[in-house]
């Protein structure tokens, strides 16, 4: 795609911080840093986002994933490490090819992630549940 900036960091029109490269992937730092060593990693195909993506390139994609969570883990020695991916734009996705952010935590990092999320355990009904369940398994 010739508007994609993750396709022409691929094609090499855009420099980036190479940290892992295979026949199916590329993950680079992000230029934005949330926490150092925040990394991207995605497929050397175009896809929209997961719900676009080929499962096989999906599956060269999570190993990879996994990989670069790895050397991050090794090299950085984290507290923790998120890793996030969005699908469209209302979840937050600002460039539309699939990626997955690899995110190091450090105890000292609050400030700059932001990242919140919220639970409600007592908002739908057994029965809600149940209807929901039946939904989301007949697609």
């Amino acid at each position: 795609m010739t508007d994609c900036i993750f396709c022409k960091i691929i094609n090499g029109d855009i420099p980036a911080y190479k940290v892992y490269e295979d026949d199916y992937t590329l993950a680079f730092l992000d230029i934005s840093q949330v926490a150092k060593g925040h990394t991207l990693v995605i497929p050397k195909t175009h896809s929209q986002d997961l719900l676009e993506t080929d499962s096989e390139v999906l599956a060269h994609v999570i190993k990879s994933v996994q990989k670069v969570a790895q050397m991050i883990d090794k090299s950085l020695n984290p507290d923790g490490i998120n890793i996030i991916q969005n699908n469209r734009a209302f979840a937050d996705q600002s460039v539309f090819h699939l990626h997955f952010h690899i995110m190091p935590r450090y105890k000292d990092d609050i400030d700059g992630f932001g990242y919140k999320w919220q639970t409600h355990p007592d908002t739908f009904s057994q029965q809600e549940m149940t209807a929901l369940t039946e939904q989301i398994k007949g697609a």
